[in-house]
Order: C-alpha cells, then sequence, then structure tokens
C-alpha cells in the first residue's frame, strides 16, 4: 500500500484543506500525519512541544510518518517539519509528494502567527517564520515531485495545480 499523494510544506500552505479537497475530489481517503500523532499522545502538539519537548515530537512524528506511508493509500498530509528527519526524506523518495510554497508575507497572514503552532511562537516570530522557510525550503524541494506556489491561489485552484501537475 502506498499514498496516492503525500502532502508537504511550511505552515500557512493549505496542507490539511488541499489534501482534504484532493482526497475528496478524487475519491480517496483522507489522513493527517498530525492528527495520528494528537490520537496516539492523547494531547495537541504545542502540549507535546512544551511538556515533552521537540525532539520527542520529532520521534513521534518519524514513526507517525512511517506508519502511514505503509498503512495509507490516498492522500496523506504531513506536518511541516516531517521533513527534518533524514528518514523521512528517504522514505518519501518512491512517493509522489506535492510541495505547497508559500511565501513568508503570504505565510504569516495564513497563520496569523498562532500560539497553536509552536515553532511560531516567541519574540520574534516573523523571523522565526523567515529563518523555518529559509531552512526547509532546499528539503521541501528535495522531496517534491510537484511543487506549486499557493500565495495567488485559493485552496481549489491549488487542488487543480496539483491534479494538473500529476498529469503532466
Amino acid at each position: 500500500m502506498s499514498p496516492r499523494f503525500v502532502v508537504v510544506g511550511p505552515p500557512g500552505a493549505g496542507k490539511t484543506t488541499v489534501s482534504e479537497l484532493l482526497a475528496k475530489r478524487l475519491n480517496l481517503a483522507f489522513r493527517d500525519v498530525d492528527a495520528d500523532i494528537v490520537e496516539t499522545a492523547g494531547k495537541p502538539i504545542s502540549d507535546i512541544f512544551t511538556d515533552d519537548g521537540e525532539p520527542v515530537f520529532r520521534a513521534m512524528e518519524e514513526e507517525a510518518v512511517a506508519k502511514a506511508l505503509e498503512e495509507h493509500d490516498g492522500v496523506l498530509a504531513l506536518g511541516g517539519g516531517a521533513i527534518l528527519s533524514q528518514k523521512t526524506r528517504e522514505r518519501l523518495k518512491d512517493h509522489t509528494v506535492v510541495f505547497l510554497n508559500v511565501g513568508m508575507a503570504e505565510g504569516v497572514r495564513r497563520t496569523g502567527l498562532s500560539s497553536a503552532r509552536p515553532l511560531l511562537s516567541g519574540v520574534n516570530p516573523r523571523a522565526t517564520f523567515k529563518a523555518l522557510l529559509d531552512a526547509r525550503l532546499p528539503l521541501y524541494r528535495e522531496v517534491a515531485t510537484i511543487e506549486v506556489l499557493t500565495d495567488a491561489l485559493d485552496p481549489e485552484q491549488v487542488t487543480e495545480a496539483v491534479i494538473k501537475g500529476a498529469t503532466e
């Protein structure tokens, strides 16, 4: 079993929204690795970061991604930082990976620098978001087979671009 699409991207790119639309449009099942982690841990991701720390969360995330890649055959949405794991990037090599790219200004606007996003909370969330994008962009591109810049598109248009990219 293997997902038809694995969707990655930074916070605010629209991974969950687009993944759900893509699954519905193609009559596929949808699965979100972040939701899997919350279910397994029995608490929100922000609490995992606060209570247990980022390394514990990343280990849980790596395991959850591996499991989902083996079990799911629809559209799979990964958390924004899942690609930080070398093992996860290796596991993604044989999959159709959709990178939903978002620029800094649009990403900041969409996330609202939400405290529900633990890596964006802090003294200077804009600088944190920029650093996050700078560090992760090469990793997203390393795993991507399809890239869609989402800044000027609504979720339906992004979904169309993904479908078009998959058929080219």
